[in-house]
């Protein structure tokens, strides 16, 4: 049987919104066809059991222990059979036409090798994170610093998230999100799977970065959405753990990519921004009834 999508989700104690997002995919009445992999990071809230009784045709691994996203992803599109993956996260609701949409125009954009949806939040609002730069210093600065929510249509400033550019229009962008990206088998083939060295945060800037330098474009097609509850399970479960791994992404990005571009002192300078916004958020975490996973999430 041909597969058109391979569809892989890493999970860990987040049962209750891997069930609603199993159930949208399901529900989805779609000419293309698909399977699910699942790579459980050796939950304890009944994750398995609930996969195991109530989704049977779901291909199911169990790590022994967490052993983080990127690793997970890589094992799941390692046993892929479809054209197309589709790594989305389990936190997800997709709606009815997303998976035929992005994979019509993967089909009917040859050059294009990885496509991402509109990403909603739980009120309907676009999750800006879903479409953005590969994150050099100056559009890291203007984020971080509110410059970019100042001037949110200036190119200039708003780089990192592209609100210059309409939500509703389909564009290509340097990144799209890792929470529902979907990527040409060709692309995976050329230049390999996921980076280990990311625990979670920033592979997905890092693969489409990487998919770019092959020659590859990246898309996003608002024309697909599904809607992102951001931070539960996983790294919600450990939030801590999750602002060190969110800012080390950060550094092992810029380590990997930029720091040959830029002279010893201001590298110097930013990788001690880091450890000062790091050392700043696991602070602040201490005095919030709700802990925040990483950074804000616009």
């Amino acid at each position: 049987m041909n597969i058109d999508v391979s569809i892989c989700i890493v999970t860990y104690h987040a049962r209750d919104f891997l069930r609603d997002c199993l159930r949208s995919i399901y529900g989805t009445v779609s000419p293309v066809s698909f399977e699910i992999i699942v790579v459980d990071n050796h939950s304890a809230d009944g994750t398995v059991e609930m996969l195991r009784d109530e989704f049977p045709t779901v291909r199911l691994l169990v790590n022994a222990g967490n052993i983080g996203y990127t690793r997970p992803n890589n094992q799941a599109m390692r046993i892929s059979q479809g054209r197309y993956i589709l790594l989305i996260n389990p936190d997800t609701l997709v709606e009815q036409n997303t998976i035929a949409e992005l994979a019509g125009f993967l089909d009917t954009h040859p050059e294009a090798g990885i496509a991402g949806p509109k990403v909603l939040n739980r009120d309907g609002t676009l999750q800006k994170q879903c479409r953005r730069s590969e994150a050099r210093p100056w559009d890291a600065f203007c984020y971080f610093s509110g410059l970019s929510s100042l001037f949110p249509h200036d190119k200039r400033f708003a780089g990192y998230l592209m609100t210059y550019l309409s939500e509703n229009f389909t564009h290509e962008a340097q990144a799209v999100s890792g929470s529902c990206m979907l990527i040409r088998r060709e692309v995976i083939e050329q230049i390999g799977y996921q980076d280990e060295d990311f625990f979670a945060y920033q592979e997905d800037t890092d693969f489409c970065r990487r998919a770019r330098l092959a020659g590859w474009k990246i898309y996003y097609n608002p024309a697909a959405q599904i809607i992102h509850f951001a931070g539960e399970g996983g790294s919600g479960v450990q939030p801590y753990r999750s602002i060190v791994e969110w800012h080390r992404s950060y550094y092992l990005y810029y380590r990997k990519h930029f720091a040959k571009d830029y002279w010893f002192i201001f590298n110097v300078i930013y990788y001690a921004g880091m450890f000062i916004k790091l050392a700043l958020s696991l602070l602040a975490n201490l005095f919030r009834r709700k802990k925040v996973v990483g950074t804000r999430k616009p």
